[in-house]
């Protein structure tokens, strides 16, 4: 929520900062329409957050952001060592800590649902006005008006039908309705009104009918209710607001003689003399408004001149460039919005399998891959595509990557230990690609990743699809309950791709892997595979196996996660998918 929120504050407040900036830059170079145009593109950035990540694809883009990590500093070398009498499943996790978002996430949600649900409140308030408002309508008797209101319709091709009447509750001429449209002027207008004021105002208000401006009113209200914490919102309301007034304003001395202009201005003059300032009301246009507002309308209508074709196209050109500029902010939002996400399984060839009793207690799923059959078990459909952090299981393609890269090789793969002390006695001594692999020593691998540089891990990483591919959580650190994020069923496919080495690298350093995670071999099979587990300021809540087994006539592919707020380690998904294999006759 945290995040979705930064989101939300991020896009509304560049797109009003870039359209504010656009109008006093190219102010002249504007049309008084084209100045309102500009906040419509406000509209479509304040839906963009809304849109399903899915629906934005840039596989060439590498933006990361992660706003739920922790610092790099931050890791702690609280380790977890957990050793069951087979040897291949001990687990060494170092445990990092990460502030626990889950409490702020909790209140940021609540804040934010009461904010909208005050301002929904005022919302409904201001609704019920504006049906009040339409109890008291009368309608307008004088057929000399009208005449003059079809007329007014009859010159902007407007055919459909619109209330015309006078309401005691309004002083000053709003038009209003989404589904019915209603032009209200103050009662016993036509005392104090010209006919010709009368006719300049009828076309004020069919003009916002015409622009669709009313529906325009019910996106603002929505959208201010949804973005009602962040100010700038407020203001580029405000704004486009005066701009509408100030295009339609314009678009009425277009359609009048050059002395008709000073007199459409006193129009305006007239009412703040006769009526006191009206209550705004943000479902209605309204032909009034404050002082301000009026001093910036009639300024701009001592002003007008025609506006040429080249100003119209420069205009458009303006409009179109800031357009690009919004559409920029897309991949910015699917990057922010990609941080846990769902990968897109289609689901072919894939059976789904009730295994609840093996997993009591966790939250988890079981992801099975037959390659003779070409067929997916899958216990837990919702969670077989979640990502989450592979934690140590990154290692057997860090060792690949290092590998590839020709950092270490299958005849000379040793690191030196630097002599840090680690509470594993296997960690203090210097490393080659199959002890490290097997004590799972995460320096090792660090060290792998630190001489490959960020740049060349996210190639490969794209190369091979390796889940979010996102390193932002830092180089030593992206794969440890940060950034980097994977599901069960990537990492099934991607194993799967690796045994038969559709990755496309060195035979020899696909073996060399398959050599370090091989495990045990018995009778009916030979088990290949590595744990990994996520321990989280001492608590370990999410663990992995993930591996393969060699039978006679085919192989099997499989990936467990299991998350819980303790106790969920790579050591018990283990035993998990060691007592499914076994159920199963697979191992």
């Amino acid at each position: 929520m945290v995040t979705y929120i930064i989101i939300c504050f991020m896009v509304s407040s560049l797109t009003v900062i870039g359209i504010i900036l656009a109008k006093r830059i190219f102010h002249k170079q504007l049309t008084a329409k084209g100045q309102y145009h500009l906040w419509f593109l406000l509209l479509i950035a304040l839906i963009l957050p809304f849109i399903p990540v899915q629906f934005f694809s840039f596989e060439d883009s590498y933006i990361a952001w992660d706003f739920n990590q922790g610092n790099e500093s931050g890791s702690s070398f609280r380790i977890t060592e957990e050793v069951q009498n087979s040897n291949w499943m001990q687990d060494y996790s170092i445990s990092v800590d990460r502030s626990n978002l889950e409490y702020v996430n909790i209140v940021t949600a609540c804040i934010w649902i009461a904010g909208m649900f005050g301002w929904t409140v005022l919302a409904i308030k201001a609704g019920l006005e504006v049906k009040k408002i339409k109890r008291t309508t009368k309608p307008v008797e004088n057929t000399e008006i009208q005449v003059m209101f079809e007329q007014c319709k009859e010159q902007l091709n407007l055919s459909k039908p619109i209330v015309l009447g006078e309401s005691r509750l309004v002083n000053s001429p709003m038009t209003f309705g989404l589904f019915k449209s209603y032009v209200v002027l103050p009662v016993h207008f036509d005392e104090w009104l010209s006919m010709d004021e009368i006719h300049y105002i009828f076309l004020h208000e069919l003009h916002h009918y015409k622009s669709k401006d009313i529906a325009v009113n019910y996106l603002m209200v929505i959208f201010q209710i949804i973005y009602w914490f962040n100010p700038l919102v407020w203001i580029a309301f405000r704004k486009m607001r005066l701009d509408r007034e100030i295009a339609c304003d314009h678009a009425v001395l277009s359609s009048l003689d050059e002395n008709c202009h000073k007199e459409y201005g006193m129009t305006m003059i007239h009412f703040i003399d006769q009526m006191s300032r009206q209550k705004n009301v943000p479902l209605a246009n309204q032909f009034n408004g404050s002082k301000k507002q009026l001093k910036s309308r009639i300024k701009r209508i001592a002003s007008y001149t025609k506006e040429t074709k080249r100003l119209k196209l420069k205009s458009t050109v303006i409009f179109t460039l800031l357009g690009v500029l919004v559409a920029s902010q897309v991949p910015l939002i699917s990057a922010m919005a990609n941080d846990q996400h769902h990968y897109d399984f289609k689901g072919e060839n894939a059976l789904y399998l009730d295994l609840n009793e093996h997993f009591t207690g966790y939250d988890g799923s079981f992801v099975l891959y037959d390659l003779q059959a070409d067929q997916y078990q899958i216990y837990n459909k919702n969670k077989s595509t979640l990502r989450v952090s592979p934690n140590s299981t990154y290692k057997i393609y860090s060792a690949l990557f290092g590998l590839e890269s020709n950092l270490i090789s299958r005849e000379n793969s040793t690191i030196k230990w630097d002599g840090t002390l680690y509470p594993f006695d296997s960690w203090n001594s210097e490393q080659n690609v199959r002890t490290a692999m097997k004590n799972s020593v995460t320096w090792y691998f660090q060290e792998l990743d630190k001489r490959n540089q960020a740049g060349d891990i996210h190639s490969f990483l794209r190369e091979i699809n390796y889940g979010n591919s996102d390193l932002s959580g830092g180089i030593s650190q992206f794969w440890l309950e940060s950034s980097l994020k994977i599901s069960p069923i990537e990492q099934v496919q991607l194993l799967t791709d690796l045994y038969t080495n559709e990755l496309g690298f060195k035979e020899k350093n696909i073996q060399t892997v398959k050599e370090a995670i091989l495990l045990e071999e018995k009778s009916d099979g030979i088990l290949s595979g590595k744990t990994g587990t996520g321990t989280v300021n001492g608590n370990e809540i999410n663990g992995w196996f993930i591996g393969y087994v060699e039978m006679d006539e085919n192989t099997f592919f499989f990936a467990t996660n299991i998350q819980n707020k303790e106790n969920a380690s790579g050591r018990m998904a283990a035993e998990i998918t060691l007592s499914i294999l076994e159920e199963k006759g697979i191992y």
